[in-house]
């Protein structure tokens, strides 16, 4: 897992929520290339990784915040999204924004129901 890109936790729990902080398309400290569809599969992943750390897995998750620097890529982002989650569907919100750490094209915060 990369390290956080600022001050605070990757994934915390709070009771029988877990709340994964906002995740890039990070691997090995570098944004990876391919654009927003590969760095949407990376991100992906790295809510999963993160989840993984306190027992939980992407079927946990109720809720996600993703945030696209363009919604140009809005098709794209979505095909990965929804690869990643298989058939299941949290509730999403989707916001552009003008810009992301690292230079992101894409981020994903998780919310997740695992209780204890």
């Amino acid at each position: 897992m990369s390290k956080p890109l600022g001050p605070y936790q990757p994934v915390v729990r709070a009771g029988d929520f877990i709340i994964v902080s906002g995740q890039g398309g990070m691997a090995d400290g570098e944004v990876v290339s391919g654009g927003v569809a590969a760095e949407t599969k990376q991100t992906m992943k790295n809510v999963a990784t993160q989840l993984a750390s306190v027992g939980a897995d992407l079927s946990d998750v109720v809720k996600t915040t993703c945030f696209l620097t363009d919604m140009e890529n809005f098709a794209a982002f979505n095909e990965e999204y929804a690869a990643a989650f298989g058939s299941h569907r949290p509730a999403r919100s989707t916001v552009a924004v003008a810009g992301l750490p690292a230079g992101f094209l894409v981020e994903v915060e998780a919310w997740a129901y695992k209780p204890q």
